[in-house]
């Protein structure tokens, strides 16, 4: 999302390291190129404005033009204030209150309330919480479906609702029926309009009044652009919500929005949805975003995706078989599965400090079908296969490219990066394991 923006302030802070001293006339030329990157990012002019005054004084001060590499400063300045733009830390959910607790999901239509409310869920399971679903959209009956079906995917409790009910009604017998179920958190889907009325903020008001939730979230379509702040402002003044949740932040929008509605509505963005999978939902970070979007990647959130996705019993199996050169075709695939687990492979290189700068990274084109086909290879293999690699001859090769619907040559190459693998572990035992990392493919 941020692609666009990111190599513009590159291109505008490489200008500003081709100075070996920074002058008021070079710091404010390149604060133009800054403020043209943002307008072009769709953050909202305002917005750019007081950015762009906030790191001018900061950069005409004696601490940036007395530096001994006063580029890098200039950018050092940029991060803080791009961190502080979107709200200096993460906001988490606001569960206070007595059991059961209630969150509020609210947004025009087609905004992804529904889908977030079951990523919600998910997310909610993780911090060992207990949530109860609520469909309370009875204007769109597709509405109720879909979160039922959701509840049932996801093995959480949904309460009966039907177009029938008044909304204010289903939101409060909901939480009667969480009670007797022992669930502690109410997700409330309410209704959306295609336009922000008076009837809609109207309903939501009766809602807010009669279940008090801990908790009101916006969810925004991040693709819509600064019609996303405008929404945000528009709900903000009728509910005073509690912070916003930023979907579809995996497509292809300028991204204005996310750099734009902390500053507007001085609500914080809680949470970012990054895919369609219901583990697609992230807790907002503006540190972490800030420092993606300058090229310096995110290695923390790259570390919690390993977290959630690696398991450290495997992993400390794997690290004994890796010293003692012991890496079969069937550890290959089992890690190969993991890393997928975390993202797409072009995602995770981008976490890495400093490889989303690299050119040949930017046009690196990460074929993920590839990766489905070597899983398709490995499991067409026998079990002594895929221990004893050496037995795999001519004919074993047409058997498995046969069963995996691949050719000869593909099992060729497979096995012969495979080898070339083993060949640089056992240099790897060597000289020493240090530059391995447990629970990672060796290469």
């Amino acid at each position: 999302m941020f692609e666009n923006l990111s190599d513009k302030l590159d291109a505008a802070f490489r200008k500003l390291k081709g100075h070996g001293k920074l002058s008021e006339k070079n710091i404010e030329d390149g604060l133009k190129e800054v403020r043209m990157a943002l307008l072009e990012a769709d953050v909202h002019y305002r917005v750019a404005k007081r950015f762009i005054a906030k790191v001018k004084e900061r950069a005409l001060g004696q601490e940036v033009l007395a530096s001994l590499t006063p580029a890098q400063q200039v950018i050092k300045i940029v991060n803080q204030e791009l961190t502080d733009l979107m709200g200096s830390q993460n906001e988490d959910l606001n569960l206070s209150g007595p059991s059961p607790v209630s969150v509020m999901l609210v947004g025009l239509q087609g905004s992804g309330k529904t889908t977030t409310a079951g990523k919600l869920s998910v997310f909610l399971q993780k911090k060992g919480r207990k949530p109860y679903l609520v469909p309370a959209d009875i204007y769109r009956p597709a509405a109720i479906d879909q979160l039922k079906k959701l509840g049932e995917q996801l093995n959480v409790p949904v309460f009966s609702s039907s177009t029938d009910m008044d909304p204010v009604d289903i939101c409060r017998e909901a939480r009667t029926a969480a009670h007797q179920q022992g669930c502690d958190t109410l997700l409330l889907d309410t209704a959306g309009r295609l336009h922000i009325d008076e009837v809609l903020m109207g309903e939501l008001t009766r809602i807010k009044d009669t279940v008090k939730p801990s908790d009101i979230l916006l969810v925004a379509d991040a693709m819509t652009g600064q019609d996303a702040v405008n929404i945000a402002e528009s709900f903000n003044a009728t509910l005073d919500i509690g912070g916003v949740v930023l979907t579809k932040m995996d497509g292809d929008a300028r991204g204005g929005a996310a750099l734009s509605i902390k500053e507007i509505t001085g609500k914080p963005i809680k949470f970012i949805g990054v895919g369609e999978k219901l583990t697609a939902l992230e807790p907002f970070h503006p540190d972490r975003l800030a420092s993606s979007i300058l090229g310096m990647g995110d290695v923390l959130t790259l570390i919690e995706k390993a977290q959630d996705t690696i398991d450290e019993k495997k992993a400390a199996e794997l690290e004994k078989k890796l010293r003692k050169s012991q890496f079969t075709l069937e550890d290959f695939r089992d890690q190969m599965v993991q890393i997928r687990k975390m993202g797409s492979i072009g995602d995770i290189i981008k976490m890495i400090p400093g490889m989303g700068k690299l050119k040949q990274m930017k046009n690196l084109d990460v074929d993920e079908k590839e990766f489905v086909r070597i899983e398709a290879i490995i499991n067409s293999m026998t079990p002594r296969e895929r221990q004893q690699h050496n037995i795999i001859n001519g004919s074993r090769r047409k058997r498995i490219a046969r069963g995996s619907g691949t050719r000869v040559q593909d099992i060729n190459r497979l096995l012969k990066n495979y080898i070339q693998m083993l060949k640089m572990l056992k240099k790897f035992n060597k000289g020493g394991m240090n530059g391995m990392q447990r629970g990672m493919l060796p290469f």
